[in-house]
């Protein structure tokens, strides 16, 4: 269960980073409270899941999954480049965060 905890604060930080574009384009108070919602939830998820995983482990998968998601948002939803060196080096933050859940 705790894995599944780290995946859904990895979702909810992803969903969190889009609000903070989506307050900075419309400035009022449903994106604001969605930004709050988005991660409050990750950081309760993260919370649960530290309760058994090794925190740098959690952190590090939590930390992948929000950044490389965050990019991903970024090119599917924003207009942001979709160079292929891009996409390289999000796939080797995914495979890093994979490695560490196989290793630990």
């Amino acid at each position: 269960m705790a894995w599944v905890s780290l995946i859904l604060a990895g979702l909810f930080e992803m969903f969190g980073v889009a609000m903070i574009n989506k307050l900075h384009k419309d400035r009022n108070l449903q994106s604001l409270l969605l930004l709050f919602i988005g991660f409050g939830a990750s950081f309760l998820f993260l919370a649960y899941a530290m309760k058994t995983l090794p925190m740098g482990t959690a952190y590090a998968i939590w930390t992948g999954i929000g950044a490389s998601g965050g990019a991903i948002i970024g090119m599917l939803l924003y207009g942001e480049s979709k160079d292929w060196r891009r996409v390289v080096f999000i796939a080797m933050v995914l495979g890093a965060a994979v490695g560490l859940k196989l290793v630990s």
